[in-house]
């Protein structure tokens, strides 16, 4: 018989196959770093940006609605009774009737006394702070219109409703070195707390999101260096 010649046939060694599977973990493992790069960066820049609006919200409210309640001198609650509410005068008031036009209208005066905690101490009461600057005698001022008639039934209103609720809430200097009380303040201690609500979420939001991803980062190294140790 003619001698036949065979090849041997070659079989991958587990040595080699675990080497194809090892770089193609290695090139998986490649792709999602690279994936998960940009991912992090924009997560971050998220997180950062939230934080500087925040505090560019804090520095706005701390120059407008913060500083008012700081400076306003009328800290203490109480409880007035209403001793007298007239209408002593007319007062005049302007309007905007268009580009660079200005007229003249009138609205009532309503002056209100009330002795403040019932201990005889008569004050002039006032509606609020803005109140207070605008006019120095006036318990109301409404927004300036054309229709006097309007304005006049408004302040005639909140008149009779003073009346029949003689017994109001109120705010007064405990200093007295202001003599008006107010019967509502701009800025109270709700309005604070709901102004600075929303720039403290931004903030805390901003921040765990970069801690969540230098979190993920960081177990992502972890878990690279136990893997190293493992092989």
């Amino acid at each position: 018989e003619q001698n036949r010649i065979t090849t041997p046939l070659h079989f991958p060694s587990s040595r080699s196959i675990y080497q194809k599977f090892r770089e193609v973990d290695l090139l998986d493992k490649k792709k999602t770093v690279t994936a998960l790069k940009p991912g992090e960066d924009r997560a971050i820049l998220l997180g950062l940006g939230m934080i500087l609006s925040s505090v560019m919200m804090y520095f706005v409210l701390g120059i407008t609605i913060l500083r008012s309640y700081a400076d306003s001198v009328w800290t203490e609650e109480g409880v007035c009774v209403v001793l007298n509410s007239t209408v002593t005068a007319d007062m005049n008031c302007s309007y905007n009737c268009g580009s660079d036009c200005w007229r003249v209208s009138k609205y009532p005066c309503l002056q209100v006394y009330v002795s403040v905690n019932n201990t005889g101490r008569v004050s002039r009461l006032s509606h609020n702070e803005e109140t207070q600057d605008t006019s120095s005698e006036c318990f109301y001022v409404p927004r300036c219109q054309k229709d006097s008639l309007a304005m006049h039934v408004m302040i005639m209103n909140i008149s009779e409703r003073l009346k029949v609720n003689q017994q109001v809430p109120c705010f007064y200097d405990p200093s007295e070195q202001q003599e008006t009380v107010l019967l509502t303040r701009l800025y109270d201690h709700s309005v604070i707390f709901h102004s600075l609500l929303w720039p403290s979420c931004m903030l805390t939001g901003g921040a765990l999101i970069i801690v969540m991803v230098k979190l993920t980062q960081y177990l992502s190294r972890l878990c690279e260096e136990i893997g190293k140790i493992k092989r």
